[in-house]
């Protein structure tokens, strides 16, 4: 297997006046989880949909596992779930699964047996209920994006590309695929996902990647983003109603340059130079009680509003978050 699962080489992609992506180099190490992460019209989806060579790019090169992405051959080794779902509502959800996976050259038998393996990690065929039996519009939204999911997976692909594949499900699916994208990795595959749930991409990759506007700002490994961006940021968390308290000292800009209310806890981020305990004399001489204070590495969301900017605000896991681009039907 080549270093790098994906080798994107200055490619610009242009719709009449609008361009979509801009000069973007980039690389997916083999084996690896990695994110691509961007607000709103980014390029995400574009950069996705040259990956698959559904759209060609204006100029630049694009290779997958050191081959051309227009190889045919290449694509039987590309599984793709995309941010608009699509299946057969009115089939039987193990009818469809089959459909699926011998459009990939799954055998009939072979496509049955992976079938019930998937749909029982899953947690769609129990000892009470097959679920695989069901017609697709029986089924929660959550249930068929797994579904979904299980076609994306069923011919055993060496590169899964999933296209904000958390919009929409709750705690216990999305723990479910997370647990899933873990495992692949283990198993040597490689996972490319793109989403605006930092929480999910800091938890879960290994690299990621911010386009904004088309543009890469930032790639690099998690560890190694997080460190770049020192170590100017505290944890900060007061009992009672404290938190109410300390307003004027927060939006002194001589000491805090930037400070994100998540309701029960501050991330603050220092003024360079700025001094973390000259900020603690003054929370405590106002006379809230401290819960906690900590120096810590920025979260990829800090980071992300750092790069893109408060405009392009980043919602956390759970914030019940849409699609970002406009998506796409069927299965790559």
């Amino acid at each position: 297997m080549t270093e790098y699962a994906i080798d994107i080489v200055n490619v610009t992609k242009r719709y009449a006046e609008h361009t979509a992506v801009r000069d973007l180099t980039l690389r997916v190490p083999s084996g690896s989880v990695y994110g691509l992460l961007g607000p709103n019209g980014a390029g995400k989806t574009t950069t996705i949909r040259m990956i698959l060579n559904i759209i060609a790019p204006d100029s630049g090169t694009i290779h997958i596992f050191g081959r051309p992405s227009s190889d045919p051959k290449i694509t039987e080794r590309l599984g793709y779930l995309p941010e608009e779902r699509g299946l057969y509502r009115k089939m039987q959800v193990k009818r469809v699964l089959k459909f699926l996976a011998e459009l990939k050259g799954v055998k009939g038998s072979e496509a049955e047996v992976r079938i019930d393996e998937w749909l029982e990690r899953l947690s769609l065929k129990t000892p009470e209920k097959d679920w695989g039996l069901s017609k697709v519009d029986e089924l929660s939204r959550g249930m068929q994006q797994k579904v979904q999911f299980i076609g994306t997976l069923l011919h055993d692909p060496d590169l899964v590309i999933l296209d904000e594949p958390f919009s929409g499900l709750d705690p216990i699916n999305a723990q479910a695929l997370k647990d899933t994208v873990v495992e692949l990795k283990k198993r040597g595959k490689t996972v490319i996902f793109s989403t605006h749930l930092m929480d999910n991409a800091e938890r879960l990759c290994d690299s990621v990647c911010i386009i904004a506007r088309g543009e890469k700002v930032l790639d690099g490994t998690v560890t190694a983003v997080k460190e770049e961006h020192g170590q100017r940021n505290i944890a900060l968390a007061l009992e009672g109603d404290g938190m109410h308290g300390i307003a004027s000292i927060l939006s002194d800009n001589s000491l805090v340059k930037r400070a994100d209310d998540s309701n029960r806890f501050f991330e603050i981020e220092l003024v360079p130079g700025g001094d973390p305990q000259a900020l603690l004399r003054r929370i405590v001489e106002s006379g809230a009680s401290v819960q906690r204070f900590e120096m810590i590495q920025p979260s990829l969301h800090e980071i992300f509003l750092q790069k893109v900017g408060a405009g392009a605000r980043a919602p956390r896991a759970g914030a019940g978050a849409g699609g970002i681009e406009e998506g796409m039907t069927g299965h790559g």
